[in-house]
């Protein structure tokens, strides 16, 4: 909180339910029902089966790895925008910013989150990143994996719904075994297609827009103008714009332009700060920039825009 204002809210697992589930809890499987002979310290499982259908943007404290079956939805990682499909496998790491959307009728799969901790006995939370490449802020955290590769991928789904069912000895550490299982698969299947390898080998352009997009995210609410990130990066504003241009379709400013964005409707959507207050907090000079801002990008004011996801 800065000058009594509200940032953004970064859920933990004990406040997060209300954000990803509908009152209707829908099937058993995992936690889908609330049990309290099913609580697994700094861990959670779910069928898409009541899922809501769109959040975010917002952040969060824990992992998630998110497995589509059927169906498609859209997903936006910080700046990058991911579609779904089945066989589609989804990586967040903690305070990034995220939303999905767009669920079609027929989407369907399986998510789990974890705490940083979860996995201390088999991996210590430091390493997680350099570990699993789709964990790291430089690899790819959405990709498709193949069919014999879902084959291997969903029974260890299943074995953890039937450790939560059935309460045996030494239940919560064979569910880290099998998380951490998952998440060697999932990195077989990152090396096996040579994911890593191209994200080593990327050109200088492809470089330049990642570390771009990466300032970004940092910096964005203080630095506005394409000259201040073309310095850091020691580059001219033209050239930035140019690259950028080419590879994303957008120019740099319009970049930075959706991290505010993103920003803004992520307070305006958890937060009960006032549109006013909101403007200072996200440096605006008065009330009426930041409104001409949003409504120029979204065409509806802030508050219409409050008021229709209320």
């Amino acid at each position: 909180m800065k000058n009594g204002l509200t940032d953004i809210p970064k859920y933990n697992l004990k406040s997060f339910r209300h954000i990803h589930r509908q009152i209707s809890a829908g099937s058993s499987f995992g936690h889908n029902v609330p049990d309290a002979s099913k609580i697994i310290e700094g861990f959670e499982i779910y069928s898409s089966d009541g899922m809501v259908r769109s959040k975010g943007p917002l952040k969060s404290e824990f992992y998630r790895l998110t497995i589509t079956i059927t169906g498609s939805l859209n997903m936006r990682i910080g700046l990058d925008q991911f579609v779904h499909r089945p066989g589609t496998l989804a990586f967040t790491y903690p305070n990034q910013t995220f939303s999905t959307s767009d669920f079609s009728d027929d989407a369907s799969g399986y998510y789990l989150f974890f705490n940083p901790e979860f996995l201390s006995d088999l991996i210590p939370s430091i390493k997680i990143p350099d570990e699993f490449p789709f964990y790291n802020n430089s690899g790819t955290p959405v990709f498709q994996i193949s069919i014999e590769e879902l084959e291997n991928f969903l029974p260890l789904v299943m074995r953890i719904n039937d450790e939560l069912q059935v309460q045996k000895i030494g239940r919560d550490k064979a569910i880290k075994m099998y998380v951490y299982l998952l998440l060697l698969e999932a990195k077989r299947s990152y090396l096996r297609q040579s994911i890593g390898n191209a994200e080593s080998s990327r050109q200088d352009s492809y470089k330049l827009i990642s570390r771009f997009r990466e300032l970004v995210t940092q910096h964005y609410l203080h630095k506005r103008l394409v000259d201040d990130y073309a310095k850091i990066l020691g580059v001219s504003s033209n050239h930035l714009n140019k690259t950028v241009k080419k590879s994303t379709g957008k120019t740099a400013s319009e970049i930075i332009k959706e991290m505010i964005l993103q920003e803004a409707k992520s307070l305006l959507l958890y937060t009960n700060n006032s549109v006013s207050e909101i403007a200072y907090r996200l440096d605006f000079p008065d009330p009426a920039s930041f409104n001409r801002f949003f409504k120029t990008i979204t065409n509806e004011t802030p508050l219409a825009y409050r008021s229709r996801h209320n």
